[in-house]
């Protein structure tokens, strides 16, 4: 499911966006539980039936003018995406549905108490992918209370959207949602982009490649639209927003190398298990007072530069919430969404900027063993 992890630390509604229904696209393959089933595909059919064409949302008298507003500019966005992006021009978010909460829905990953690497469900027609996502907050909470006591480590992320891999356009494809309609400009640009970027290239088993090639359309795409409006490439604050998550990835970058040799020991024999965990908490307590430092010099160069972006924003929120939950789950997360991407951006200007030759070029690493794409974009 979706968490936008990610390009995103310091973006608002920042990671947490995305889902491939798993358990919606085990309706094509059969699936090993009945109530995960029953809930996935009840939760989407509600969906469908709630969504109607924007045109008759802009039609109808009732419509505030702020949605109608927000509506006109996701078909714009839209129509943006297929003639200049060239994604796919099909039914998908040609339509909206309001719903009754704030996100659609809920997101679970997990990952071993030593272990970088996260847990994994597996669908015939899906494959493997590393989170498992429920339309009911209840529900989401009772997986994720189950898997702790496995003694997994788990992280519960929020998904205002969702994408179906365009397999369900023939019944009328993945609508707008309330839960995202409100966004800026710019954030709705990003998630459309993504959203439709999974119906271009999915490649099974491999959340991370698939993730890292939609930040990277969301990346590219948000400034080219920016300029085709007449805007600078980047917004005003980019600069600042930018060198911040740059600062931040660094630092998460040398937890994850950190813990990463701590496992390794351990699962090599040359440590046991009570002094990786001994060493692993040193990591994340030396991790989180470096964070702290580094809150710091952000809050004292937007109070010199008297920078609109004062603290406490939004956006540093983001990032306080994030380090206080940070676990093995959710840096195996974050990873599926920034670790490739640069790569993928690094291929996107190979290719010439000209995007048509992007995809083909992406296709062709989707079809390499997934190790040999793994470098090939490392």
């Amino acid at each position: 499911m979706a968490a936008r992890f990610f390009h995103c630390m310091g973006a608002s509604r920042c990671w947490t966006r995305r889902l491939a229904l798993a358990g919606l696209l085990s309706l094509l393959s059969g699936c090993t539980s009945l109530g995960y089933y029953w809930q996935s595909v009840s939760g989407h059919l509600e969906l469908m039936r709630a969504a109607r064409p924007v045109e008759a949302w802009l039609a109808d008298s009732q419509t505030s003018a702020e949605l109608k507003a927000q509506l006109e500019l996701a078909q714009r966005i839209r129509s943006f995406a297929s003639v200049s992006l060239h994604l796919p021009d099909n039914l998908s978010y040609r339509r909206y549905a309001a719903i009754d909460r704030p996100a659609v829905v809920w997101n679970v990953v997990a990952a071993e108490e030593l272990s970088l690497e996260p847990k994994t469900w597996c669908f015939p027609v899906a494959g493997c992918v590393s989170y498992r996502g429920y339309f009911s907050q209840g529900d989401t909470q009772a997986e994720a209370d189950r898997l702790q006591q496995q003694g997994l480590e788990v992280g519960v992320f929020p998904v205002p959207a969702y994408s179906t891999l365009g397999w369900l356009n023939w019944a009328g494809g993945d609508p707008l949602l309330s839960s995202f309609i409100g966004y800026n400009e710019d954030d709705l640009a990003r998630l459309l982009f993504h959203e439709l970027a999974h119906q271009l290239v999915y490649v099974r088993d491999d959340t991370m490649f698939n993730e890292s090639f939609a930040t990277a359309v969301e990346r590219i795409g948000i400034r080219q639209w920016r300029a085709s409006q007449g805007r600078s490439a980047e917004s005003d604050d980019a600069p600042l927003l930018y060198a911040r998550r740059s600062e931040f990835r660094s630092l998460v970058a040398q937890l994850r190398r950190l813990l990463s040799e701590i496992y390794t020991l351990f699962q090599s024999g040359a440590i046991d298990r009570q002094q990786a965990l001994n060493s692993k908490r040193e990591a994340m307590q030396e991790f989180r007072l470096r964070y702290q430092a580094l809150r710091g010099r952000w809050l004292q160069a937007l109070e010199t530069q008297g920078s609109s972006l004062a603290a406490p924003d939004a956006r540093l929120a983001s990032y306080d919430r994030w380090v206080q939950a940070t676990n093995n789950a959710t840096l195996a997360a974050m990873a599926n969404y920034d670790e490739l991407a640069p790569g993928f951006e690094r291929l996107f200007e190979r290719e010439h900027g000209q995007w048509l030759r992007f995809y083909d070029a992406v296709r062709a690493l989707s079809r390499m063993p997934k190790q040999r794409r793994r470098e090939a974009l490392e």
